[in-house]
């Protein structure tokens, strides 16, 4: 074969029938790198990408088995082992390896493979001798999102824990910018807190969000500080949105106003007596048109760093460090 499309190293007998199936271990390509290969390789397949565990699995005639043996657990290891004993006879199944440790069961894996694929020379040099058809491949760059950032009058940041995400009031902020007849886009960053999964803490509302913005909304991924700090300086507006109202504790928020963006969050009867609407913040129940113009939104920017230097940790430090009440 020639090197664009791999090199068979030493032939024999293999399954020549088109693959019908891909099967992995991870399977979020946020999260993962073979997981987000394998994504990309199912599409440009036109075939789906399943876990090797899941009992459909059994049901295709001739499946692509890519992982990486260093990311299974323990349990996940002796399970793979069930999946080879109890997978179809007639099932063909070919692997795509991206790493070899010499397990027993990645011994046993290549010995019930038509093909074995691998990622690179120095695989091939390893697994060529055990196995009559390992064919050197490669791992493309797959990106999810390979398009540039439209470009955009408005700018909307948002950053926070994903878990805490409310795609809800968005929509009334999509509404509000739509007012404007600018052009907008969304850019969303986001962090998981311990204890939370990805996929049932970003993805579902990263979705809603995708309904509700379409191409407007940017994923950002997970922003250093650095990043953030830099999205905060130049954007036109940060948003945040809470169940009933924006909190004194809300992190997020008074790292915006540090940085002298206006933030637009939602008010209620506990939130901080000095965020006020128009002045140091903007409110998105009280909102009926966007500021836009240069000096109003410089203004309200300079009361949101003089809310934050009120707020700061050398007054909390203050706060703690005074003499208790007397009279207890």
């Amino acid at each position: 074969m020639s090197a664009v499309t791999g090199r068979l190293l030493t032939r024999g007998a293999g399954g020549t029938s088109d693959m019908d199936c891909v099967l992995g271990y991870h399977l979020t390509p946020f999260t993962c790198g073979i997981a987000r290969f394998n994504d990309a390789l199912g599409r440009e397949l036109n075939i789906p990408v399943l876990s090797l565990f899941a009992p459909e699995a059994s049901g295709f005639g001739h499946v692509l088995l890519s992982i990486k043996l260093s990311e299974f657990n323990s349990e996940d290891s002796e399970r793979l082992a069930e999946f080879l004993a109890q997978r179809p006879a007639a099932q063909l199944l070919d692997l795509f390896l991206h790493d070899f440790s010499d397990t027993p069961i990645e011994q046993r894996l290549i010995d019930a493979a038509d093909r074995v694929f691998v990622g690179n020379a120095q695989l091939a040099g390893i697994l060529g001798p055990r196995h009559p058809a390992v064919v050197e491949a490669w791992c493309p760059g797959a990106l999810l999102q390979a398009r540039e950032f439209p470009e955009a009058e408005i700018s909307v940041f948002s950053f926070g824990m994903a878990h805490k995400l409310r795609a809800g009031r968005y929509r009334r902020l999509k509404s509000i910018l739509d007012q404007t007849g600018r052009t907008y886009g969304v850019y969303l960053s986001t962090a998981l807190h311990e204890g939370t999964s990805f996929e049932g803490s970003f993805m579902a509302p990263f979705h809603e969000m995708t309904e509700i913005f379409g191409e407007r909304v940017n994923f950002l991924g997970f922003l250093s500080d650095a990043a953030v700090f830099n999205y905060l300086r130049f954007c036109t507006f940060f948003t945040a949105f809470f169940p009933d109202g924006v909190r004194a504790n809300n992190t997020s928020v008074h790292v915006a106003m540090q940085c002298g963006a206006v933030a637009i969050t939602n008010l209620d009867a506990y939130s901080p007596a000095e965020f006020q609407h128009g002045v140091n913040m903007l409110d998105i129940d009280q909102l009926q048109s966007l500021p836009l113009d240069k000096t109003t939104l410089e203004t309200i920017g300079a009361a949101a760093r003089q809310f934050a230097a009120r707020h700061s940790f050398d007054a909390l430090a203050a706060l703690l460090r005074a003499p208790a009440p007397t009279g207890r």
